[in-house]
């Protein structure tokens, strides 16, 4: 069979701005914002609650908290873990550590103890930044973990005096209380900050040193620290660049939070590109993105599906003057079709642009800036990303149109797993990454996810491709939002069933005349053996931070 994939029909559909292969410049994080920082000084690096934060003064933040690291006593490819929403203290730490030489790693505030243990002691984080609010979820794994110092950040940092003091007494701006930690050393993040010098700090650091360590699920159920080096990550935001032309003019909005692959990327490219970002603490609430699209008109933002159906429900979204919007990115999860022409009835047509990545390899994969996008497509591999499609269970190349597990190869890809040889072998062989997810491939080399190999269920020797099920049910009246996993069959050994929860929209009773018309709705428009065995309603789905349904915490609840 002749290797398709190895011919690229993806190369005719780029934009002319995008070559097939880039010249990449060998610049480190650190030595990039220093180039960004001299060039633009006086710019607005960060809107913050109606503040403005200059590059100058990120420069200058991020010194003092470098010398801060080095104080207490973090050497080169140490790791500092940051437990933050996004507020500044969560941008000049990225830059901080950067300068310190020092390695970063993202904890998600909605860990549950037992996962924030494994993550601060499997990475060997020696210090975390948190924030007053998050304080009590350090502490509850304080004497389980070996980091030695804790700066702890509030909201109201970075304001102006009068406005920081009000809001805490009106109690508009919320606090926490916060303690001592036995065996720790425990300072507020300003304080730590106001203390050390402004002198630059530059700790040298080459294109193969680690530049971020950033956790997601493994097979066995523990996470575990995908290894990002300098080149990755910096080659990356070179063809972020070159592929969405963006300019150091732009403005960005963005709720994904910067603890996740995601935000980190578009974070960590727009602030050592110039560019202008408005913090968003809160990605749940709509009415403060939409007052900062009215207050900062962005050039574009970046979103889970999740947060651009909250907006969509706003009305004061669609009285927002968008004329300045170029585009909005959609990442983490399937955007339905007809999601797509109701946000661009507000935002302007051929606007949303759908894209992929993972933790492991950044971003891959891309509708076009300009030219053909196609809904529910994750686009085309960028430049210098090679995509194939193979049989989860023998290996062989999928035909065009037939599903496949992704497997990549790019310069953007990581090293492997950090202290996890076993995970590394699975994931990473001979050069390519094995996604784990599984698509199609049309004749013009764009890509659709079809599902997870480890949510594809087997009925009775049949596959079933869960996102389907959630896709169609996306499209359903009554749901508001849906997710098909698949749960042993007990009269068939080997085999599974597929199982269904729903959340239904306000006002739609949980009935079981309500749950015959979903089925009857699924057998109109699926075959036999994909409609569910087991509808389960429930009043909300399990959702990580950036709004993907945890289909594996719905497995342990079904």
């Amino acid at each position: 069979m002749s290797d398709v994939y190895a011919e690229k029909p993806w190369l005719k559909s780029y934009d002319r701005n995008v070559p097939p292969s880039l010249k990449y410049e060998d610049r480190t994080f650190a030595e990039q914002f220093r180039v960004v920082a001299d060039r633009y000084p006086d710019k607005t690096a960060l809107h913050y609650m109606g503040k403005s934060i200059t590059y100058r003064e990120i420069d200058l933040l991020s010194n003092r908290l470098a010398r801060y690291f080095q104080k207490i006593g973090l050497k080169p490819d140490d790791v500092v873990g940051l437990h933050l929403p996004n507020l500044p203290a969560h941008f000049i730490a990225i830059i901080a550590v950067q300068k310190a030489g020092c390695v970063s790693t993202g904890l998600s505030p909605l860990l549950t103890p037992h996962e924030m243990e494994h993550h601060l002691n499997d990475s060997r984080a020696k210090a975390v930044i948190t924030v007053d609010l998050l304080f009590d979820k350090v502490a509850e794994v304080a004497d389980k973990a070996p980091f030695k110092s804790v700066l702890v950040t509030e909201v109201a940092d970075f304001l102006p005096g009068v406005k920081k003091v009000l809001g805490k007494l009106l109690k508009k701006i919320p606090t926490a209380p916060i303690g001592p930690l036995p065996g720790k050393t425990v300072v507020r993040f300003m304080e730590a900050v106001d203390s050390m010098p402004a002198d630059p700090v530059a700790v040298r650091r080459t294109m193969d040193d680690t530049i971020f360590m950033m956790y997601t699920g493994g097979t066995t159920g523990q996470s575990r620290g995908a290894v990002l080096t300098q080149r990755s990550y910096m080659y990356n935001r070179q063809q972020l660049l070159t592929w969405i032309d963006i300019r150091p003019d732009d403005i960005a909005l963005s709720a994904f939070p910067l603890f996740h692959i995601a935000g980190l990327t578009l974070g960590g490219v727009s602030i050592t590109s110039g560019i202008t970002q408005v913090c968003v603490p809160n990605p749940r609430d709509s009415n403060f993105m939409i007052q900062a699209l009215k207050a900062y008109r962005p050039t574009f933002m970046t979103h889970v599906p999740t947060v651009y159906f909250e907006l969509i429900k706003n009305p004061e979204f669609r009285k927002v003057d968008m004329s300045g919007l170029k585009f909005c990115l959609s990442v983490a999860a399937p955007f339905p079709g007809e999601k797509i022409r109701e946000l661009e009835n507000i935002v302007g047509e051929n606007k949303l642009i759908e894209l992929y990545g993972m933790t492991e390899s950044m971003v891959t994969c891309f509708n076009p800036r300009y030219g053909k996008k196609k809904p529910s497509s994750i686009g085309i591999p960028m430049s210098d990303t090679e995509f194939k499609l193979v049989d989860p269970e023998t290996g062989q190349l999928a035909k065009p149109g037939e599903p496949g597990e992704i497997i990549i190869r790019g310069p953007q890809i990581m090293t492997g797993y950090y202290m996890n040889p076993e995970e590394t072998a699975r994931t990473l062989r001979d050069g390519w990454i094995y996604t784990g997810d599984i698509a199609t491939m049309d004749e013009d080399g764009y890509f659709y996810i079809v599902d997870r190999v480890k949510d594809m269920v087997i009925v009775s020797g049949f596959k079933v491709f869960t996102r389907e099920l959630d896709d169609l049910l996306a499209l359903h009246p009554d749901v508001e939002m849906a997710a098909a996993i698949g749960i042993p069959d007990p009269s068939r050994p080997g085999s599974e069933r597929v199982a269904l929860a729903v959340m239904l929209k306000p006002g739609i009773e949980k009935t079981d005349a309500e749950k015959e018309k979903i089925l009857n709705f699924l057998k109109e428009n699926v075959a036999p053996y994909k409609v569910p065995k087991v509808i389960q309603f429930m009043d909300q789905l399990p959702l990580s931070g950036v709004g993907k349904i945890l289909k594996r915490e719905l497995r342990t609840m079904m």
